[in-house]
């Protein structure tokens, strides 16, 4: 009996083990594995170079796995460009995650709710992509362990929940760049740090808890209160209420004599009297407002040359209380009642109108241009761009063409084309107008503005800071927008490359604006403080750039990424040597890191990625257009180096402390 007993107890364990432990094993690395092969195939595509036949997905690139728990811990994917829906039943399978990076790419829907199930999650990184809609209430209660928490440059809308009280660890909370709405709830969190909610559609008060965070914090909503310069009304600004004794009143209704019936009967005819005389009145200004030409040549301008550019000093309308109706009134003079449409250039009776787009997604009239609310951006090397708000909130950029010397059927057939080319790294123009006396271009506005402002514009609190992943994404996109333009024929260039013509999107997406104008307008400045920095040396009618001296400008772009100076930094000085040059000089004798702007230097394991990306740039910026390569293997070799970047290391630590690093002690 006791070698029976003592034999079925060795049964009874050995099936313990063979049946729950292996399964709490070897399993959940196989659904982790698993789980990140269904992410790959929803949304990763072709760029997570992941190798199917290995089984374990710990060596794959952007995958960290605990060694303890033989179980996925961290999942870095920035910038890989993820796109689509993410799933449900993924994050319920991955755990054991702490740090979960999908940050610069381009996801969207709504955020899975399944995250909740990740329970250990630490950091979670999800800025610069699509993602819309509510943020799931059950992550509220699950995901305590919070740490870092960055939603920005995404469309979540909906109010910001008080919810965020349950993550009482949270150092980070990044909301900025969104659609959230409503006000913002009294937010306690002990150990809050970074803080950003600007950009969004939030209004009244900013909460006690918050008032010691910077003022650029909630910038782009309508608050008002402390840190902020608009003061919020107090109740002695509240006009009290009026109470009415309703009895009272109908006794002295009941009570009124004759004469005070005669009075009130006067007072109510010479109140109508009155009235009709001040809609007379206002009604006679609105047509001599119609009919009379304006001139906004007086406008003060910042000298900021970019479509969706933030103005460098000051905000709201121009000097003149400009609006669109200035720029075009004095094309509006024959009639001030144009019909418009979209079907082409003018109706019967010759008044002129606003020509879309087949690309264009909204359509709008010229009255509503005109009815607009706008502001000076900029003046640029072809005119001045204006940010148009039209009353039903939509934004454009319109950009009032100077100089042009191409007759009108000349004009059409040359927008026509620039308004043909489709591709996602360009400013597609959505519509344009033709008179004699203006010529107007609209393109979508970009409220971040340009890569040049970007750069060398504010150094303080609440700048993005523009990493390796940011600028190396930047280039690429760039380098393919330019690449279109020159797939479409050996005589097709852009002209006028520069970083204050590469506009970005709230994702820090590249887009290439200006194309197309430089053979529309005559006599190109030649101040080498606005040009001359990008010019390639061989170029003497700025009309006719051929694409080898685009290739030439975009190198002194790349170099602009990679150093931080503008090309005309050199140019000021008593040798007049230009950016090119002085890289070349100074890694002349060996490849050095003293070129590179400090910034990049916070970041490891990044320089040998920045010293290839360098030599693209000297590449490009070959003295003789015969050396340099075409803008198609610029893209190739810009990709190859994003792509080696990410198999190296997958995610870019950072050497100082940052919002997106992994914080192992928190």
């Amino acid at each position: 009996m006791g070698i029976h007993s003592a034999t079925t107890i060795m049964l009874l364990l050995l099936f313990y083990i063979l049946v729950f432990l292996p399964a709490g094993i070897m399993t959940d690395l196989a659904s982790d594995r698993a789980a990140l092969l269904s992410l790959r195939s929803a949304v990763g595509g072709r760029t997570l170079f992941w190798t199917t036949t290995q089984q374990t997905p710990c060596n794959w690139p952007g995958v960290q796995c605990d060694n303890t728990t033989n179980r996925v811990t961290a999942l870095h994917l920035p910038g890989v460009s993820l796109s689509g829906r993410i799933p449900l039943g993924i994050f319920g399978n991955l755990t054991k995650l702490k740090t979960l990076s999908l940050r610069f790419n381009a996801l969207s829907g709504p955020l899975p709710s399944d995250l909740s199930s990740c329970l250990d999650l630490r950091n979670l990184y999800l800025q610069g992509n699509r993602f819309s809609g509510l943020f799931p209430e059950n992550l509220f209660s699950s995901l305590r362990d919070l740490v870092r928490l960055n939603l920005a440059g995404n469309n979540f809308s909906g109010e910001i929940s008080s919810g965020f009280n349950n993550f009482t660890r949270l150092r980070t909370l990044y909301l900025e760049n969104n659609q959230f709405s409503g006000s913002l709830p009294d937010l306690n969190i002990p150990n809050l740090e970074q803080f950003n909610v600007s950009f969004n559609n939030l209004n009244g008060s900013v909460p006690k808890s918050l008032r010691s965070k910077p003022k650029e914090s909630f910038i782009g909503n309508s608050f008002c209160g402390s840190p902020l310069d608009e003061i919020c009304p107090t109740k002695e600004n509240v006009p009290p209420a009026v109470s009415v004794d309703l009895d009272r009143n109908r006794k002295k209704k009941n009570g009124l004599s004759g004469g005070a019936i005669a009075g009130i009967v006067i007072g109510s005819v010479l109140g109508l009297v009155v009235l009709l005389l001040l809609l007379f009145i206002l009604c006679r200004k609105r047509t001599t407002k119609k009919t009379s030409s304006v001139d906004i040549g007086a406008s003060k301008l910042t000298d900021a040359e970019v479509l969706g550019e933030k103005p460098l000093t000051g905000s709201g309308t121009g000097s003149n209380g400009f609006s669109v109706a200035a720029a075009a009134a004095a094309a509006m003079t024959t009639s001030s009642t144009a019909g418009v449409n979209t079907g082409g250039g003018a109706d019967g009776s010759g008044n002129k109108k606003l020509v879309f787009f087949r690309n264009s997604s909204t359509i709008f009239d010229l009255e509503d241009l005109l009815r607009a609310s706008a502001e000076v951006l900029g003046k640029g090397t072809f005119g001045t761009a204006y940010k148009a708000v039209l009353e039903a909130g939509m934004m454009v950029a319109v950009k009032r063409l100077k100089d042009v010397t191409v007759s009108e059927p000349e004009f059409r057939e040359k927008i026509e084309f620039v308004g043909a080319m489709n591709h996602e790294n360009l400013v597609p123009l959505r519509a344009y107008y033709y008179s004699k006396e203006e010529k107007l271009l609209v393109y979508d506005y970009m409220p971040m503005g340009s890569l040049s402002a970007l750069l060398h514009g504010n150094k303080g609190g609440g700048r993005t800071p523009l990493n390796w992943e940011i600028r190396s994404g930047i280039a690429l996109g760039a380098a393919r927008g330019i690449e279109y333009l020159h797939s479409h024929g050996q005589d097709i260039s852009h002209g006028n490359i520069k970083s204050s013509n590469v506009i970005l999107t709230k994702s820090l997406e590249a887009r290439i604006s200006d194309f197309g104008l430089a053979n529309l307008v005559g006599g190109l400045p030649s101040t080498p403080n606005r040009v001359a920095g990008y010019r390639a040396p061989e170029v003497t009618d700025p009309r006719r750039v051929s694409q080898k001296a685009d290739v030439y400008s975009f190198g002194v772009l790349l170099l602009e990424l990679l150093t931080g100076k503008a090309p005309t930094h050199a140019l000021l000085n008593e040798e007049g040597v230009d950016l090119p040059r002085w890289v070349q000089s100074t890694v002349k004798e060996e490849w050095t890191s003293e070129v590179f702007d400090l910034e990049l230097l916070r970041y490891q394991n990044v320089e040998e990625d920045m010293v290839q990306l360098l030599q693209v740039a000297i590449d490009c910026a070959a003295q003789y257009p015969d050396n340099r390569p075409t803008m198609a293997e610029v893209t190739s070799r810009i990709q190859e180096v994003r792509r080696a970047s990410l198999i190296r290391g997958g995610e870019v630590q950072d050497v100082d402390p940052d919002p997106d690093r992994v914080h192992e002690s928190d």
